[in-house]
């Protein structure tokens, strides 16, 4: 037992209302149960209740077991001196006011139902092998199901728009500035991601924005910050990005980051980091005007086009500056677009919409449903409980549900939890 189940129920009012009595006996009606407070202090509070026929107006503290109450010293701490109820699951000792009377006390546990019980033990302290729920998830309203999935495509975009508002903070809001760090990050994949974060972060924006023109310049620009031409190489293409990044070093007092940092072990070429400053490189120097374009798109396919773009002949036939390749277009693959899309430019749009008072959940609801789900372990194992993700919101919302609701068991403040307790 735990107090979180104490809330639940409260909350909820999820108890037998009727004949509810004190320990001593006193007729108690709960007129209303008060605001759960999440801070410091009491945990509901301005309830209203009626003890014995009086009405009493403050605060209602909550306990496994009373003695908790001292444990948790609160006979020191005046915020509880307003406390006109304590709510226990199992009463074991007596508390007393500061006038030296006992402290009004409702043990819970003999009006809460057995079978109510019997679902939550089965929910929270039930062996876990995937999700709490893997045996019942199935029998979920799918009404209920596609509504929680939307709401949690929405705490997770939240989550995303907090990262993105700090970047806003240290570029003074410059949207195109943030676009910028966001596709490098996401350029760099998981394992590169930080690194290719600190690359954008190493150089102000407005230097990109100047050097843009040129791609030779803003490729030469891009690989002397990552650290790639601080070393001699007998290659003619590197010997002249590194002459024109000299020359920019200077002209811009730039400081590269080391290109330690930057991973090639047990990755594929196509994501080698060399490739994926190249295409960065490319991306910036083929669309001027990058942020208004990807705000304007409205279709999957829109977006296809503005990231189909060429790269540098050098890199066509080349992963690393030394090694020699067969030669490929080494475009962006359709599900690398995807994850940019889901983990860059819907994010940004959405905030964007939200700093111009314009956001249209249903446009991003479209928007996201257009994009394939996501393949991963957790998507796999949703799928093996026959819980299908069609696309990119539901394989987010599923994410979310997992990382932040099922690992941590909060099935009191998931939807599918409430669906299979209140059965």
């Amino acid at each position: 037992m735990n107090e979180e189940f104490l809330y639940y129920v409260w909350k909820h009012n999820m108890f037998s209302s009727l004949n509810l009595q004190t320990l001593d006996a006193k007729e108690v009606y709960i007129v209303k149960s008060g605001m759960h407070n999440k801070n410091s202090g009491p945990d509901f509070l301005n309830s209203h209740i009626k003890i014995d026929q009086q009405l009493w107006v403050g605060h209602t503290e909550m306990h496994v077991k009373s003695s908790d109450w001292y444990l948790h010293k609160h006979e020191e701490d005046v915020n509880y001196d307003a406390v006109i109820l304590h709510v226990v699951w199992e009463h074991d000792v007596a508390v007393y006011m500061k006038n030296n009377k006992p402290l009004p006390t409702l043990e819970l546990k003999n009006y809460v139902s057995k079978a109510l019980l019997a679902n939550y033990k089965s929910l929270v302290y039930h062996q876990q092998q995937f999700i709490p729920c893997e045996n019942q998830i199935l029998n979920v309203d799918e009404f209920v199901l596609n509504n929680w999935l939307e709401r949690l495509y929405f705490e997770r975009l939240e989550q995303k728009s907090t990262f993105i508002k700090d970047l806003l903070l240290d570029t003074n809001a410059d949207f195109e500035a943030v676009l910028f760090q966001l596709l490098a990050k996401n350029f760099g994949l998981k394992v590169n991601g930080d690194s290719f974060l600190e690359l954008a972060k190493s150089m102000d924006f407005s230097i990109v924005k100047k050097e843009r023109f040129d791609l030779l310049q803003l490729t030469a620009l891009f690989f002397g910050q990552a650290g790639f031409l601080e070393e001699d190489a007998e290659v003619g293409y590197h010997k002249q990005l590194q002459e024109i990044y000299h020359y920019l070093k200077h002209k811009h007092n730039l400081l590269p980051i080391a290109n330690r940092q930057f991973q090639f072990f047990r990755m594929r070429p196509q994501n080698f980091p060399t490739i994926r400053i190249a295409q960065l490189a490319s991306l910036m120097f083929t669309h001027q005007n990058l942020f208004s374009k990807l705000m304007n798109c409205q279709k999957k396919e829109d977006f296809y086009i503005v990231f189909n773009f060429e790269i540098q002949e050098f890199w066509k036939t080349h992963y690393t500056f030394e090694s020699v390749s067969k030669k490929s277009p080494k475009k962006l693959s359709k599900a690398f677009i995807d994850l940019i899309l889901i983990n860059t430019i819907i994010p940004l749009k959405f905030v964007y919409l939200q700093s111009r008072g314009a956001v249209d959940e249903e446009e991003i609801l479209q928007l996201i449903k257009q994009v394939s789900s996501e393949k991963n372990s957790i998507i796999s194992n949703f799928s093996s409980l026959k819980i299908k993700s069609k696309n990119a919101l539901e394989s987010q919302a599923l994410l979310e549900l997992k990382n932040n609701y099922c690992t941590k068991k909060r099935c009191l403040q998931c939807a599918i939890g409430n669906s299979f307790l209140r059965k």
